[in-house]
């Protein structure tokens, strides 16, 4: 039976009174890196923290999403992030440290399977209160305040007080939830950067053919030509893994129905690539496994009190409120193909070490809301440079600080940074954090005097 859609301006009437479960300083929504972050800071800071993710696992796309390296400097980033880095280091599962600002757009390996047990030990180290399994739904609003969060996990639907939030979810859902203004895209036609899907691939046991992926069972034509592959790229996992990332562009990150489609035809096309150096490069490959999210590099963003320029990015600014530093080339994939072509010409994705302002986490109009990670307040080709996991850690860093910070001065995020935008900065370099922009930017980067 064919699918009927109905009027999406229909509404029903709902209502249901939901016990309020859970109480805390703060509620961090979004367990990727920098929710992680962010709620470590907060409970490191005296803060009783509790961290909602919708998946089983921490990490979001470094684990659920196979994305296996840490793009950016991985040194400085905050005192969180050193521990989760230390973490790794003890498993032997992290490759050595390289200066970002020497190799710009090289990555830090890492096993993905393990930094999922690190996240969940480092946040139970603090005393983080986990809730996996439980998505975020809605959000109560009180004037300029969010008064509680409503979340849906195997319980039922559960009311969560906080006195401070921070939203991790990478596409803003709080803060499209209480209504404050958002972006996404480019403003030219509204299209996101490409998502990309990570697959990974094993050889063939020794004294058996190879699984081989079937040609008739997927609905496309097999790739002729190498010219016929969308972007591709290798990396290895394991002594005999390979890695495979795939271009799935043209699809909206905010979305049910375009998320929904994007994981299909990004699965369809992984198996594809593989068919094709199975069968025109004779590769003993054989599919281990897929990962369970597509990687998005770019949802919804808020509009925030202070909105990040490319031209700060470029011009490697400095803010009186930093609270993090990024140094990722402009990350400018062109969203309308699935090539590796760019927005900009190669040579102009370079950047030095450049400032985060407090004020680019704080949802404009808001009293006791921040965000951190790629939903930050940026235009889209400056979030392509903020967006990396090492930033987004350190933004989340940032975050947790602020918000216990705020509880304990009675100020709102937008107070601090205006009565002392120098606090949070202080704290985070106290534990560790590098804010010279020097540190940072590669030679070719370097302003000429």
């Amino acid at each position: 039976m064919k699918r009927v859609h109905s009027d999406p301006s229909e509404r029903i009437p709902w209502t249901k009174e939901v016990p309020v479960k859970q109480d805390c300083d703060v509620l961090v929504v979004g367990g990727g890196i920098s929710g992680v972050c962010a709620a470590c800071a907060a409970a490191n800071e005296g803060a009783s923290a509790i961290l909602v993710e919708h998946f089983g696992v921490l990490g979001g796309n470094g684990t659920a999403g196979g994305v296996h390296g840490f793009c950016g400097e991985t040194k400085g980033q905050g005192h969180v992030f050193d521990e989760i880095v230390a973490g790794l280091e003890r498993f032997n599962a992290i490759a050595p440290h390289r200066p970002a600002r020497s190799i710009h757009l090289g990555a830090r390996r890492f096993d993905h399977e393990i930094l999922a047990l690190v996240l969940q030990e480092v946040c139970l180290r603090h005393g983080v209160v986990l809730m996996l399994h439980t998505r975020f739904i809605d959000a109560v609003r009180a004037g300029a305040a969010v008064s509680h969060a409503l979340v849906a996990g195997k319980s039922g639907i559960e009311a969560i007080r906080a006195r401070m939030f921070v939203d991790c979810t990478g596409e803003a859902d709080v803060v499209q939830a209480i209504g404050c203004e958002t972006m996404k895209g480019r403003p030219s036609d509204g299209m996101q950067l490409p998502m990309s899907l990570m697959f990974f691939t094993r050889l063939a046991g020794w004294g058996r053919s190879r699984r081989a992926v079937p040609r008739d069972f997927f609905p496309w034509r097999p790739f002729a030509s190498r010219d016929d592959l969308p972007m591709t790229s290798f990396g290895r996992c394991g002594l005999f893994g390979r890695s495979v990332k795939v271009k799935v562009p043209s699809f909206d990150a905010t979305s049910t129905e375009s998320l929904t489609s994007a994981e299909v035809q990004g699965r369809r096309k992984a198996m594809q690539v593989l068919e094709y150096y199975q069968r025109a490069w004779h590769k003993p490959w054989e599919l281990d496994h897929v990962a369970s999210i597509i990687g998005i590099r770019e949802g919804r963003r808020v509009v925030g009190e202070y909105v990040l320029t490319v031209d700060d990015v470029r011009a490697g600014r400095e803010f009186d409120d930093a609270v993090a530093v990024g140094s990722y080339p402009l990350d400018a994939h062109d969203p309308g193909d699935d090539k590796r072509t760019y927005i900009l010409p190669k040579d102009q994705l370079g950047v030095p070490g450049y400032h985060i302002p407090l004020r680019s986490l704080i949802p404009r109009g808001t009293a006791n809301l921040l965000v951190a990670g790629r939903n930050l307040s940026a235009d889209q080709l400056a979030m392509s440079s903020a967006r990396v996991m090492a930033t987004c850690a350190m933004m989340g860093t940032a975050a947790g600080i602020t918000a216990s910070m705020c509880i304990k001065k009675g100020l709102t995020p937008t107070e601090l940074a205006t009565a002392e935008p120098a606090a949070v900065r202080e704290a985070m370099a106290a534990g560790g954090a590098i804010f010279d922009l020097a540190f940072y930017t590669p030679a070719q980067c370097k302003k000429k005097e």
